[in-house]
């Protein structure tokens, strides 16, 4: 067997896994463990099928204007495996035509789609033809569909960006979820300091980059194999987390001896930053109703060495009820709220497939009866952080409108949305900062 193959082989397995349900960094994972693929295998899969999961839409285009039958008829195997041979012939030009159409093929022929493999074959080569004499598919000249089909999203996710943003800066979010996101790195200041890390990596030939306006941010440039693998990972020294992600925590303006809650906190980067910043001297409870995540959070404390938090398996809205002693018990309260996480699609490039709008009106309920629950545990004149990871106004600054008019004890003392795709910008966040009047 050719690596070329098993590499198509490995990409396809993760494609049939997404649709079928599985989240796209999950079904990797799974692909990944059964083959031995080096770091630059991984690289290559990656990209193919993580490429052809957010392209969807644009390869679909393709298969129409290449096939007699539509994407919509194709046995949908058939539809995965052409969108691994057209993401190649369209995406990656530094894979010669011929490799591209022959390890597809191959892929084909060693599988259940064997009687198949000529029709694959000759898809493939009609692709060829037209992108070679410049016929290509027809994309209305209107601005929805144009972005649409150029950058692979629902119709109505970029009708309602549109509306958000305007037309401009809509494209350039756009074209940001189509774009692999940085690796960013959160240097855990309780175990070591910026320069030793950014040293730590240097001396071992790794790439580094300080992230501007961030005290403890780094980039990592390199490609790793492993993250687990990485220079300082086993010892707590930092923390995989996005530079928007990295900018929320120091909102609470933490200090050693406060008493934080934060809600929906699993699996706890943020949770791990606030007793950074506390020097772990303090107390604060993190509370998430996942017991996976919230496990996964505890290994999180035990690698960062974190003594000062305290988990609670609970849903956020039933804590009330589970703890009333909390009741105006906490300095600070971080509310980072489940979300349509539309700020994130280009580490997540399958949601943009299953979100709809009216999964995010489900989700703008929950946000307000968290919201409105995380209040009674303010102490007066305590501070209240809702954050998420999207850039829908529904989810963020006209919740927190919503919320401050029947709450007039309450009120905004700043807030800020991060669009992805702008400079030094990572993923889309959103964070109002709450107080609460002294009466």
């Amino acid at each position: 067997m050719t690596q070329g193959y098993l590499q198509r082989k490995a990409s396809w397995q993760v494609l049939l896994k997404v649709s079928s349900g599985r989240y796209s960094d999950h079904a990797l994972g799974e692909v990944l463990s059964n083959y031995k693929f080096n770091s630059l295998d991984i690289a290559f899969i990656t990209e193919l099928s993580f490429g052809c999961i957010r392209y969807r839409k644009y390869l679909d285009l393709w298969i129409d204007h290449t096939s007699k039958l539509t994407h919509k008829k194709q046995p949908p195997k058939l539809r995965w495996l052409l969108h691994i041979g057209f993401y190649q012939l369209l995406k990656m030009s530094k894979i010669p035509y011929s490799a591209s159409i022959s390890t597809t093929v191959e892929t084909a022929k060693k599988s259940d789609l064997k009687s198949l493999s000529g029709v694959v074959n000759a898809i493939l080569r009609n692709a060829i033809n037209k992108i070679e004499t410049k016929n290509y598919p027809n994309i209305p000249n209107n601005d929805i569909d144009r972005i649409s089909y150029l950058y692979s999203l629902p119709e109505w996710l970029v009708r309602e960006m549109i509306n958000w943003v305007g037309i401009n800066d809509a494209e350039i979010i756009a074209k940001s979820f189509n774009k692999n996101p940085s690796i960013d790195l959160r240097i855990n200041t309780l175990k070591t300091n910026l320069k030793d890390a950014i040293k730590e990596f240097q001396n071992l030939n790794f790439v580094i980059k300080e992230i501007k306006n961030l005290n403890n941010g780094v980039e990592l440039k390199s490609k790793a194999r492993s993250i687990k693998n990485l220079p300082g990972f086993l010892e707590g020294k930092w923390v995989i987390q996005d530079r928007s992600s990295q900018s929320i925590a120091p909102l609470l303006n933490p200090k050693r001896g406060d008493k934080i809650l934060d809600l929906c906190s699993a699996p706890g980067t943020k949770t791990t930053h606030l007793a950074e910043l506390i020097n772990d001297n303090g107390e604060i409870w993190a509370i998430d109703r996942s017991k996976i995540r919230l496990d996964l959070l505890k290994d999180n404390l035990r690698r960062l060495q974190i003594k000062c938090v305290k988990t609670f398996l609970a849903d956020s809205n039933e804590l009330s009820k589970l703890k009333p002693n909390f009741f105006n018990y906490f300095d600070k309260v971080l509310l980072d709220a489940p979300c349509s996480g539309i700020g994130t699609l280009s580490r997540n490039p399958d949601a943009r497939w299953t979100l709809t709008d009216k999964k995010i009106d489900e989700l703008v309920e929950l946000q307000n009866k968290l919201l409105e629950t995380s209040k009674f545990f303010l102490k007066r004149n305590g501070l209240l952080i809702y954050s998420t990871c999207t850039i829908c106004p529904r989810e963020n600054n006209l919740l927190i409108n919503s919320f401050l008019s029947k709450n007039k004890d309450m009120y905004l003392i700043s807030e800020r949305q991060i669009l992805p795709g702008f400079k030094e910008n990572g993923d889309g966040f959103y964070a109002a900062v709450i107080a609460n009047k002294n009466n």
